[in-house]
Formats: C-alpha cells, sequence, structure tokens
C-alpha cells in the first residue's frame, strides 16, 4: 500500500514539475525578450484540449524546452489517439524524398501515420476518431520547405471533416523577407502549391490564415483555425532554430541561405548533401577553376546517396562569405557562366523550385540578376498587399 501510495503521489507529482518548469522557462525567456513558440503557452490551449481526441502533426521540432510537445501533452493527461509526421518524418531521421513509413513510436507507443509519399493528405477513416488535430512544425519560411505543403492538405482534410485545426505557431528565422518570383499554378506541385514568392514573409499560422481567407483549399473549403500565437516576436526580430528544422538544415547559416541555395537542386550542382556543411557550399567536378573542394559521401539520416557521391566538387564556401539578404541569384548565374557543358546546367525540377519556367528562360538568355529580380516587382507588390491583410506580427 505504501509503494502504491508513493508511486500515485510521484505520478501526480511530475506533470507539477512539467508546469513549474514551463512557467520558470516562459519567465526566463520573456526577461531575454526573445520569441516564445506558442507551444510553450500550454495555459493557452489545454483547456482546449480537455477530454478530447487528439490528432497531432509534429515532428522532432515539436518541443517545449528539451520536452517533445507529445510528452508533455501525455503528461497533463490529454487523450492522443495518433501522431501524423510530415517529410523527414516524426523523429526527423529520413533523409530529403525519402519514404516515411508508417507504423508505432517506439517510445509512446503511438501509431505513426506518414503524410509523405503517396498519402501526403489524411484520410477521412484516419480521422474518424478524432475531435481535434494540432499542427506544431518549425519552418523555415520558404515555399519549396514542404512542411506548408503538409500544412495545406492537413486544412484541407480538416475542413472536409469538420475537424478544428489547433496551429501552435513558431516564430520564421527568414520571416524579414518577401522576394523570390511569384508561383505560378502550371508549376503547382508538393514543393509549392500557392501563388506565393520564395520567400513568403509568413508564419505558419499566417499562412494558413491566408489560405482559408484566399480559398486555396479544394472547392474553396474553409478550415476552422484555433490559433496561439508567439509571443515576443515581429517579422523583424532574429530566432536561431534550438533544434534543426531537417537533416540538412544543421545551422543558421544553411537555413539563412536554403532559399537561394535551393535553387541549384533544379541544376547539376551540388549544394554540400553529403558534407558535414549541407546548403552551406555549392560546387561540381567541372569547375576545377574554383580552390573550395568537398566530396559527398553516403551519410545515412542525411544524404544516403547525395548527388555526385564522392565525386571531388570545385566551388565556394560561404562560411566566410556575404551574402545578400532575400534571395541572390549571383552565384546561380556565375555558376551557369562557369559550367562547360550548359545544355546539362539545368534540370526540369527548377521551374517546381521557382515557381516559373522564365528564370531559367532569363538565365539562359544572359539575363543580370538586377534585370530578373526587376521582373519580380509587380507580382510582389501585388502579395505584399494581400500579405498585410492575414499578418498577426507587424513588420
Amino acid at each position: 500500500m505504501i509503494r502504491t501510495a508513493n508511486y500515485n503521489f510521484i505520478g501526480k507529482l511530475i506533470p507539477l514539475c512539467g508546469l513549474f518548469f514551463m512557467i520558470l522557462v516562459n519567465a526566463c525567456v520573456a526577461q531575454r525578450n526573445t520569441p516564445i513558440p506558442a507551444a510553450y503557452q500550454t495555459e493557452e490551449y489545454l483547456p482546449f484540449l480537455k477530454g478530447k481526441s487528439v490528432g497531432m502533426v509534429v515532428n522532432q521540432t515539436s518541443t517545449i524546452g528539451q520536452t517533445h510537445l507529445v510528452d508533455t501533452l501525455r503528461s497533463h493527461e490529454v487523450d492522443i489517439i495518433k501522431v501524423f509526421a510530415p517529410e523527414h518524418g516524426f523523429r526527423g531521421e529520413a533523409d530529403a524524398g525519402a519514404t516515411v513509413k508508417s507504423g508505432i513510436d517506439e517510445k509512446t507507443g503511438l501509431p505513426i501515420i506518414s503524410l509523405y509519399g503517396k498519402n501526403k493528405k489524411p484520410t477521412n477513416e484516419q480521422l474518424k476518431d478524432l475531435d481535434v488535430v494540432i499542427f506544431d512544425i518549425q519552418d523555415v519560411g520558404a515555399r519549396f520547405y514542404t512542411y506548408i505543403s503538409t500544412m495545406h492538405y492537413v486544412m484541407e482534410a480538416c475542413a472536409e471533416n469538420n475537424l478544428p485545426l489547433l496551429i501552435l505557431d513558431r516564430p520564421n528565422p527568414n520571416g524579414m523577407y518577401v522576394d523570390g518570383p511569384i508561383l505560378e499554378m502550371e508549376h503547382q506541385s508538393f514543393v509549392g502549391m500557392h501563388p506565393i514568392p520564395i520567400l513568403h514573409g509568413l508564419t505558419v499560422a499566417e499562412l494558413a490564415q491566408m489560405i482559408n481567407g484566399e480559398k486555396w483549399l479544394k472547392n474553396g473549403l474553409q478550415c476552422e483555425l484555433k490559433i496561439i500565437q508567439n509571443k515576443n516576436y515581429d517579422h523583424q526580430v532574429h530566432y536561431s532554430l534550438p533544434i534543426k528544422p531537417s537533416p540538412n538544415l544543421p545551422n543558421d547559416l544553411s537555413i539563412a541561405l536554403y532559399p537561394s541555395l535551393c535553387l541549384f537542386e533544379g541544376t547539376i550542382i551540388s549544394v554540400g548533401r553529403g558534407t558535414e556543411k549541407p546548403f552551406q557550399q555549392i560546387g561540381h567536378p567541372s569547375l576545377t577553376g574554383f580552390e573550395h573542394t568537398f566530396t559527398p559521401e553516403s551519410m545515412p539520416g542525411s544524404s544516403v546517396h547525395p548527388p555526385l557521391e564522392n565525386e571531388k566538387c570545385y566551388g565556394i564556401d560561404f562560411e566566410s562569405k556575404d551574402f545578400e539578404d532575400g534571395i541572390s541569384l549571383k552565384y546561380l548565374i556565375d555558376f551557369y557562366k562557369a559550367f562547360p557543358d550548359k545544355d546539362k546546367y539545368f534540370n526540369n525540377f527548377l521551374p517546381k523550385l521557382a515557381g516559373t519556367e522564365s528564370l531559367l528562360q532569363q538565365i539562359e538568355a544572359g539575363f543580370s540578376e538586377e534585370e530578373i529580380k526587376m521582373s519580380w516587382q509587380v507580382g510582389l507588390e501585388g502579395y505584399k498587399k494581400m500579405r498585410e491583410v492575414y499578418l498577426l506580427y507587424k513588420d
């Protein structure tokens, strides 16, 4: 009896300790006036979850301090039924483009349903036993980062099944920029679903409001949204991510360079996948005039078979280079000019990444970076006016 009483006491104490820890973390973070992601503000959404069957769209970035949101909510006796996993999986261990398998999470015993691959949208059957779905994933503010495409499909499925979607917002580390060509809908794909620029300047909650407001869901459906906002955040605040959002974005530099360097994935040039510095260097075996070198190798968990595997590449290391704000085309253009076989430089993925065929055509025609960027301005001005309507945090 004494042992049972002790265990009961400990069982009650754990949630209290967790709550105390979160209050302490919130107080410390607020004191430094740094952004507080919505997930930390449990007092704002725990009452909403009481007595509900919950589905969660989360990954390795869905944490409160060092504790995963799933574990935090379970400690508060929230009834989590299942977890939906985006690209890279629930624990963030799958390579870009790799199949994410459904199954059972070893740590929690929860069923994991993949939302990457053939099943990008939750089915009616997968949602039928739920009362609410939570979305809490760290984005990096680039249109082709697929977590926002997953959010679109989750919104659509929730709307079709009359389920509310609780979005726990997180700061956008590239949220101070609005730049790049607007996606033309004939180039719509999972790496670009909305007519927005590459750098859209929105948090996931703001984008969700735009998706609803502009009626971009199938048949103009509207998803019932409940949004918990960040604290101490606006779009000019710098936010350093505490956890890498995907295997090949390991640090602040890679996240800042990603919106520009990801365009190289529409070319024959390596962006450093299969090295310790992905999205921080570019190169190719044919560019022997460059001093910097690297050799992509198989790295399970980030790049099992990277482009140009085991080939010595010559190019540029951006660790010691200044990089302009927003989207830079300088190196995309310079490498095209330097590449010996220009017919092989681009591949058919570039129009999907850029959201337009014109970028490829402009570079091949010899347009300068300034001329190309000028061609974006009318679209960007229109987008900025639309964006203003949906901002939760003013610039």
